[in-house]
């Protein structure tokens, strides 16, 4: 199985090392630059600062036993999204961008390629996997708009990535398609006796 996520930022990357288990190549897209502001929400370390995101990510993962990872460290475009995503057997979509978003869901739309989308809402308050065929991704407020600078919002971002791991696993191991939606107020806490 070759499973390809596409922008490797605060939820691409802390989804994408909760699947180092899983027996398929993980390959990443990503044309930015680790910066030592992403390291308090992504999952580089401080050597990664001034590499591409998708080959940091790499790099890190083929330390682990076992794992295969390719990186592409380009823009996904409407020019290069088949040369890209045309081997994937699974496209995950971590852009925080509505273009982006809208390039790999048309072209996952016309090829009959499986999608599956995690987002995180701009004001931090929920995010949402959801599988493309009930995905329609919301423009940002503004151009560029960040929503996980500085370590804003982890928990959630944490929530969010092993949700979205959770359903990228039952995929590949069972190709059931599920969607979830996390926010902080879902998590019930309990006391200890």
């Amino acid at each position: 199985m070759r499973i390809i996520f596409c922008g490797v930022g605060a939820i691409g990357s802390t989804a994408a090392v909760l699947c180092r288990n899983l027996e398929a190549t993980l390959a990443f897209v990503d044309f930015d630059r680790v910066e030592s502001k992403n390291l308090l929400a992504q999952a580089y370390v401080k050597p990664s600062v001034g590499k591409n995101k998708a080959e940091a990510l790499k790099l890190q993962l083929l330390n682990l036993h076992g794992v295969k990872a390719e990186a592409f460290g380009v823009r996904l475009t409407r020019d290069n999204v088949a040369a890209l995503c045309g081997g994937a057997d699974l496209l995950v979509d971590c852009f925080d961008n509505r273009e982006s978003r809208q390039v790999l869901s048309d072209y996952a739309r016309q090829t009959g390629k499986a999608l599956v989308h995690g987002a995180l809402s701009g004001d931090g308050t929920f995010g949402l996997v959801r599988w493309d065929e009930r995905f329609v991704p919301d423009p940002e407020d503004q151009a560029g708009q960040a929503t996980c600078e500085g370590g804003l919002h982890l928990p959630l971002i944490g929530l969010l990535g092993a949700a979205l791991a959770c359903i990228i696993q039952d995929f590949a191991k069972h190709g059931t398609r599920r969607d979830a939606m996390v926010n902080l107020n879902s998590v019930t806490p309990t006391m200890g006796t």
